[in-house]
């Protein structure tokens, strides 16, 4: 049957919503059965073809690819074939002042296989390539997993064999390609065809750079521990397959040296996993304190140097910059390196005699292209003592409170105010893991309502922490990613105390998030290199234009650097002119110390440059209590500030656009505030019936934590309609009303609810004139005869003719009648006058009656 003749799924269908089938339906349905059977065995034959068609065509295609690569391979015979190496030389900015020259001649020493220590080799193998004596050159399953990981992780794995990284060194270029890698892996099988694996140990061992000139593990023996390779113990051994994975990166005399012996460590672990060692070895080479040889070289700026090198070995490759013959131009300013290195040097003395803090770094940049102009990674690069290689730009360290800035921007972000007003005072936080948080001052205090101003120039704790509360710190997170800080990516570690310096940031990122608040929002991009050429004048590299990126608007940052350059704002802490300003220029700073006195931070800027010092020691261990960021940090900030900036023109930063904001707390004001109108007498309400002259304005002011005035989350909107639902706030209430009992401060003044109850119509007296009476012709002494009565007790009557008080009547019965003769002076004239009588009681109710009379 025709395979056209086929009913397709839905003719089945169709006859299926047919009514019933004719009398053979039976034999029907075996048919197409049989039709449906024979489609399918199709089907699998052409997919099984088309598989097979595609296996076969990727397996011509891959064998081409290798093919044509294969075309123009060197020979493995041609092992000893070398290419002349050139030095590379690194300059400053000016191209005139060297720095360190990478010098291009080679050291090699050959040594036997069997002249080795067994573990020594086995040590390369247990880091680097475990599977070297099954293996025929390469690993599929490595290049697999590599290829993989580059293309989901974006970033460069290892996966080559002892043999292939022999063959990429001896053979051929350290060019970043997959041709390349193609090239690797069949010289690789080819080198494996004609060699034993200990004859390609031996040329491995003869061949593999170890960083500098040292080519070979004889030179490199020497090179770091002044012996011949014979003599490498355990340890050492390990620390030299350690170095292999990136010569430059884990240097000894590099920016990385504890990460090295991190790196030494993994690889005794993995000697012990491969029974290479006994556990007693391991043991012993673990604790064994290695020395490595004075590193006798000419060198400036040596932190600076191998900061340059690591991006340049990044760019080219190790061999390009150990023998390629580049020179470099760098941004270093070397005037300003000077000055970094001689205030470091000035206070170093004293830091270490008075603060027990042995080390200290700088690191400064120019905030409009993010040029590095100066960088001291410690007191002394050859002091060893004190781990001086040890780049602290470079490492990780808690930057106390010297990360508030980054805080109270988010703050202005949100909508937040310089003048904004949280209580400073003892406060417990309620955290997610349930565990209370209590941070104190630096010094205990508890000042009260503070502005956010003033709570950040005199870095106040517990306001800063409230501040971060308000922010929120996923949104201080989210900033300080776009500032640049590339150490605080995981979320999970941090919460409020964030703002204190929980997170550890390096100095290098600090300085260029405060060059980003000098540019107002604008982050430049870390700029080490200028240009770079090579023996021919061929240029390998320029740098053009900086790369910026606006990562906050600018009038947010342009509050925050109102308030760091403002130095009455911290006036009640450090006095004016203190050494966070600079002479008749403005500059933003601020401090930092860890709470146990292990980091102390300094890190200011104009509009032009920006730098930070940090204090401390490289192993972890305390300072004395008071090593403060002011105390031992400040000065050599000062001292290189004044220095570099002293002949620059004067800039100012530009001034924020006036902002009010009527909401309590939020623009300014400590509570809310209430007018009314009070009788002074009985402290209540006044009515119509108080007396005038007993109304009194009163202002009540009723005090709550921001909380019950201001959304968190929506600061300028609406306040809460029900802001005890916040988890904080009965804990800042409560904080509030402890504060104001302990210093016997009234903070919520109620208005009285009652009115006045002794000054009602039924209380008023009553008064009559019986004489005179009304138009009354009288002579002069006048006869005068009042009645009254008060309900409470009498107080006085006085008498007026003419609105001149001519009389008062005193100490009386609340009622009765009183008769007098009032003889008036010459001054009142024949004619009309007018007389008044005024009765009141105690409570001042009063009556008042007058008529006129005929003189």
């Amino acid at each position: 049957m025709s395979i056209n003749h086929v009913h397709s799924p839905r003719d089945w269908k169709s006859k299926k919503q047919q009514k019933k089938s004719p009398p053979h339906k039976a034999e029907s349905a075996k048919k197409r059965t049989n039709l449906i059977s024979r489609h399918k065995k199709l089907l699998l034959k052409i997919g099984v073809v088309t598989i097979t068609s595609i296996i076969i065509g990727g397996g011509l295609f891959v064998a081409g690819i290798f093919i044509w690569v294969s075309r123009d391979l060197p020979s493995p015979d041609k092992l000893n074939e070398r290419v002349l190496a050139e030095s590379t030389k690194i300059f400053d900015r000016t191209g005139t002042q060297l720095l360190y020259e990478i010098h291009g001649n080679k050291k090699r020493t050959l040594i036997k296989l069997e002249d080795l220590p067994d573990y020594t080799p086995k040590a390369f193998i247990a880091i680097e390539d475990k599977e070297f004596y099954k293996h025929k050159g390469f690993s599929l399953w490595a290049i697999f997993r590599t290829a993989i990981t580059n293309v989901l992780h974006g970033k460069s794995a290892g996966g080559s064999t002892l043999t292939q990284q022999f063959v990429k060194n001896a053979i051929l270029t350290n060019e970043k390609s997959y041709i390349r890698k193609i090239k690797e892996v069949i010289l690789s099988y080819q080198l494996e065809k004609k060699y034993s694996k200990q004859e390609i140990l031996q040329l491995y061992f003869n061949e593999i750079p170890f960083g500098s000139t040292a080519y070979g593990i004889e030179a490199a023996a020497e090179q770091y521990f002044a012996k011949s390779a014979r003599d490498l113990t355990i340890a050492e051994s390990a620390v030299l397959a350690a170095m292999i994975k990136a010569t430059t990166y884990y240097s000894p005399y590099g920016n990385n040296v504890d990460k090295l012996m991190t790196r030494q460590q993994i690889v005794l672990e993995e000697m012990l996993k491969e029974n290479f060692i006994t556990q007693q070895e391991y043991e012993q080479a673990k604790q064994e304190k290695l020395v490595f040889k004075k590193q006798l070289t000419n060198i400036k700026a040596p932190h600076f140097v191998f900061y340059v090198k690591e991006q340049l070995v990044k760019k080219f490759g190790e061999r390009i910059v150990e023998q390629g013959g580049l020179n470099v131009i760098t941004t270093l300013d070397w005037d300003k390196q000077l000055a970094a290195e001689k205030a470091i040097a000035d206070n170093a003395e004293s830091n270490l005699e008075n603060w027990e803090a042995t080390n200290a770094s700088l690191v400064a940049v120019d905030t409009k292209t993010g040029e590095i102009l100066a960088m001291v990674g410690s007191v002394d690069y050859f002091n060893d003592e004190i781990d001086g290689q040890v780049n602290i730009t470079l490492r990780n360290r808690q930057p106390g409170s010297s990360f508030k800035p980054i805080v109270y921007l988010a703050a202005f972000i949100k909508g937040y105010l310089p003048e904004t007003v949280v209580y400073d005072v003892d406060t417990t936080f309620a955290t997610e893991t349930g565990k209370d948080y209590s941070p104190k001052n630096y010094d205990l205090s508890q000042p009260g309502p503070v502005s956010l101003r003033k709570a950040l120039q005199g870095s106040l704790n517990v306001a800063a922490v409230k501040t971060i509360y308000l922010t929120g710190v996923s949104n201080v997170l989210d900033l300080a990613e776009k500032l640049g800080y590339s150490t605080l990516s995981d979320r999970s570690r941090f919460g409020l105390s964030l703002v204190l310096g929980g997170g550890e940031v390096t100095l290098l990122d600090h300085v260029f998030a405060y060059a980003t608040l000098a540019r107002e929002g604008v982050r430049p991009e870390p700029v080490s290199i200028l240009k770079i050429t090579d023996t021919k004048n061929k240029t390998w590299f320029e740098f053009k234009e900086p790369k910026t990126t606006q990562v906050v608007d600018a009038e947010p940052v342009r509050i925050l650097n109102n308030v760091l350059t403002d130095d009455n704002a911290r006036a009640y802490v450090f006095g004016t002119g203190s050494l966070l300003t600079l002479p008749n220029r403005p500059v933003g700073a601020k401090t930092g110390t860890t709470n146990d006195y292990r980091d102390a931070w300094t890190i200011g800027y104009t509009p032009s440059i920006a730098a930070g010092v940090w204090v401390g020691n490289n192993n972890n261990s305390t300072m004395k209590r008071g090593a403060s960021g002011y105390t031992v940090a400040a000065p050599i900030w000062n001292q290189f500030m004044k220095e570099v900036t002293k002949d620059d023109p004067v800039e100012t930063f530009k001034t924020p656009e006036p902002k009010t904001n009527p909401k309590p707390m939020l623009g300014g004001s400590t509570g809310e505030e209430y007018k009314v109108k009070i009788d002074s007498m009985s402290g209540k309400l006044a009515t119509e019936f108080t007396p005038i002259n007993l109304i009194e304005e009163r202002t009540y002011k009723t005090t709550h934590n921001i909380l019950f005035y201001v959304d968190k989350d929506d600061p300028l909107g609406p306040p809460p309609s029900n802001p005890e639902s916040d988890p904080q706030y009965n804990n800042w209430e409560q904080g509030i009303i402890k504060w104001a009992e302990e210093n016997e401060i009234t903070i919520n003044e109620q208005p009285p609810t009652e009115y006045d109850d002794i000054h009602l119509p039924e209380f008023q007296p009553t008064i009559n004139f019986s004489s005179p009476t009304t138009n009354q012709l009288v002579t002069n002494p006048i006869p005068v005869t009042i009645t009254w009565n008060t309900i409470k007790q009498f107080k006085k009557i006085d008498i007026f003719i003419d609105d001149i008080l001519v009389q008062t009547i005193e100490n009386q019965p609340n009622s009765g009648t009183y008769s007098t003769n009032i003889t008036l002076d010459n001054t009142f004239a024949p004619g009309q006058h007018s007389i008044k009588a005024v009765v009141k009681d105690e409570f001042e109710n009063t009556k008042l009656d007058y008529l006129f009379f005929n003189l």
